[in-house]
């Protein structure tokens, strides 16, 4: 049961570090909503990662996962890891989607969840003793699950895509 419940707070961690940077958005408006790639364009001539991906939502994701972490009695600062790395995983989906020519904001069902779950799962395997099994299930329960909870954010005025 202790590794169930600690897959059930993990993934309410990945929620909560994934939704922090649309939560600072509605919050915040175009403050402090620098480009984390600076607006620098690859050598294909697109954008490294595409204006949606600012430093006011890696922040926003780190602090918010700490946050979440200490109230779930996972250390603090896992949880700022795995905000982190889950930013970084997002940050390379979005890197791959503009190489495969995927607009911003654009849709790529399992490139938009896996790199944000898995990524940062993987990050604090060994700090929280996590198995492959445990790994593989809250990765698939994440994207799974993240597609209708983006609809219903949507739906709700959270979002402003259904996806």
């Amino acid at each position: 049961m202790d590794g169930l419940w600690l897959s059930l707070k993990l993934l309410l961690l990945l929620g909560v570090a994934n939704s922090a940077p649309i939560a600072a958005k509605r919050l915040l408006g175009s403050r402090w909503n620098a480009p984390l790639d600076g607006g620098a364009m690859f050598f294909d001539g697109r954008p490294l990662l595409g204006p949606g991906k600012t430093i006011r939502g890696v922040v926003a994701a780190i602090a918010a996962a700490a946050i979440a972490a200490w109230a779930l009695a996972i250390p603090p600062s896992v949880g700022a890891l795995a905000g982190a790395v889950s930013m970084a995983g997002d940050a390379l989906a979005s890197f791959t989607k503009r190489r495969l020519g995927v607009a911003p904001s654009g849709r790529a069902v399992g490139l938009d969840q896996i790199p944000e779950s898995l990524l940062p799962l993987l990050a604090v395997q060994g700090l929280l003793d996590l198995s492959a099994a445990q790994i593989a299930g809250i990765t698939a329960a994440f994207l799974v699950l993240e597609i209708p909870l983006a609809r219903l954010a949507y739906r709700l005025g959270l979002r402003d895509r259904p996806y």
